[in-house]
């Protein structure tokens, strides 16, 4: 369904930002997504369609040349008492030459974001592009040129500091790293058949010198560090959040179905990452320890492999080995080295801003396969060791409580009846699930979306998980680019940024007229165009 010739009465408006409902019993939560899709359209593929670019105009000619100072005039939102929107720029907005991409492009997405009333955008900063060349040498120029921009535009800026590489974005890990990776292979994690995975460093080698004498927290230390640094000119101002990356795509999780094929993601157990060196001696550590050096020898030999549904192996079986004295020992082991790297993190970040007013978050992923089964198969691989018989969020909620930072929690539009058969998927159930660990531990959640093409369902859902006792301050939509400047969605983003902010409702909003190819936005008299 579309938005586009309709009225955008389906998102109701209140005096306080979102209609409270009136009911809540569904108790949702905003979590998380899988990695395998994600969005990964920037401006790219809008430059390569027929050059199109973006640039706001007024609808009388004459008066073009003064529409975007009429625009600081007519931005009428006010996020007091209700969600703070932020936007996610396209990943990649910073060339790895530190150049701003699609430059044009990204400052006529400003200026619209700032005239529907949006509070700011969210900009992806990466460690193979800003320290790509040697350890402790940043390269700032195309971020600082970036993040200047945004200042001016009147916005403001969530930073997600990547420490992770993206295949689909063709943005690896620091040259250096790679090259440490070459003769030093277990800094990376490492899965039974031997294969690694080399888009982020294992937990493993947190408090290990093997960076020249550094350990992997010393040296993200020292990007933070040079990033806070560089950036001091806008902290607090125009930066108002970071985000801290964990793990794979930025997630505090294991790459447990990296290696998934074309939709198997939503059926497969995935595997576990734990048979790099560093790894195997800590679960050989803990075994002895734990009077069981045998179980220290090798991870689970009866589990399933990445595509594999859990129920052709025995791990995860009903009466398989996770119910057993072993697999609760091995799982307690496996989840308990991911909530140790995620309290290491945290901690590190809130201490190097804790002298600013920047608020210090981090992301979990969601996994809702196989939820509706007693083991969990999809969350216990992925680090979350979550079944019928035990709280796997409880841990990691009182990392972050501990901390004081906010969690950020993608997939708040994922609704339970779009989930493939067969998968036993629940994201709802999971949502609520993870935000009661949440409540019950005082910590702060913010909401992600997980696919730019949503429907009218999908930003009622977002808007579910936003109400009432799951009254949420920060919203980040994921993400800018020429998919969401579409006919079909931005009319829908639109609408849903409308019932957000409070904003007028006029008769010919979010029309699109065809002859022109122009889409309207909400502020009166302003067109977002295609040139």
């Amino acid at each position: 369904m579309s938005l586009i010739g309709s009225s955008p009465a389906m998102f109701p408006t209140s005096h306080r930002g979102f209609r409270q409902s009136g009911s809540n019993n569904n108790n949702q939560m905003m979590i998380i997504c899988s990695s395998a899709t994600k969005l990964h359209k920037g401006f790219g593929q809008i430059i390569r369609c027929s050059n199109l670019s973006l640039r706001v105009i007024s609808h009388s000619q004459s008066a073009a040349s003064s529409s975007i100072k009429a625009s600081q005039d007519l931005t009428i939102s006010s996020h007091e008492d209700g969600v703070k929107l932020y936007v996610g720029l396209p990943f990649d907005s910073v060339s790895e030459c530190n150049s701003i991409n699609h430059s044009r492009a990204i400052a006529a997405g400003l200026r619209a974001l700032k005239l529907l009333g949006v509070e700011g955008v969210e900009l992806p900063i990466w460690w193979g592009v800003s320290e790509k060349e040697a350890m402790g040498k940043y390269e700032w120029s195309g971020y600082l040129a970036l993040v200047d921009m945004v200042q001016k535009s009147g916005l403001k800026l969530h930073v997600s500091l990547c420490f992770h590489g993206s295949k689909h974005e063709n943005i690896p890990l620091p040259k250096w790293v790679s090259e440490t990776g070459e003769s030093k292979p277990d800094i990376f994690f490492v899965d039974r058949s031997g294969k690694r995975y080399k888009d982020c460093l294992s937990f493993g080698v947190d408090n290990l010198p093997v960076f020249d004498g550094k350990t992997a927290v010393q040296v993200y230390q020292g990007f933070i560090e040079s990033f806070k640094t560089a950036f001091a000119p806008f902290m607090g101002s125009t930066i108002t959040g970071v985000t801290v990356g964990m793990g794979p795509d930025g997630e505090l999780r294991y790459p447990s179905h990296h290696d998934q094929v074309n939709n198997s993601v939503d059926h497969g157990a995935g595997e576990f990452q734990c048979y790099d060196e560093n790894m195997m001696t800590s679960l050989k550590e803990n075994a002895e320890s734990a009077g069981n050096p045998l179980w220290g020898l090798c991870g689970p030999h009866d589990a399933p492999t990445y595509n594999q549904q859990p129920v052709l192996n025995t791990f995860f079986k009903e009466g398989g080995s996770w119910e057993t004295g072993y697999g609760d020992f091995f799982l307690s082991w496996y989840s308990t080295q991911l909530v140790s790297h995620a309290d290491r993190m945290l901690s590190l970040a809130v201490l190097l801003f804790s002298d600013t007013t920047v608020k210090v978050s981090g992301k979990l992923p969601l996994v809702p396969s196989w939820y509706r089964s007693r083991s969990h198969p999809a969350e216990v691989t992925a680090g979350f060791y979550n079944t019928i018989n035990r709280d796997g969020y409880e841990e990691i909620a009182k990392i972050f409580c501990k901390n004081s930072c906010r969690m950020i929690l993608p997939g708040m539009d994922l609704l339970d009846e779009q989930q493939p058969n067969g998968s036993f998927s629940s994201p709802e159930l999971l949502l609520a699930d993870i935000r009661d660990a949440c409540r019950k531990h005082s910590v702060e959640v913010c909401g992600q979306n997980l696919n730019v093409a949503g429907t009218i369902k999908n930003f009622e859902q977002i808007k579910k998980n936003l109400v009432g006792e799951n009254g949420t301050e920060l919203f980040l939509y994921q993400r800018m680019g020429s998919e969401f400047f579409s006919p079909k969605n931005f009319p829908l983003f639109t609408a849903f940024v409308r019932s957000l902010n409070q904003l007028e409702v006029d008769s010919d909003d979010l029309v699109v007229n065809e002859r022109e190819g122009a889409l309207l936005v909400p502020v009166k008299n302003r067109l977002l165009q295609t040139v």
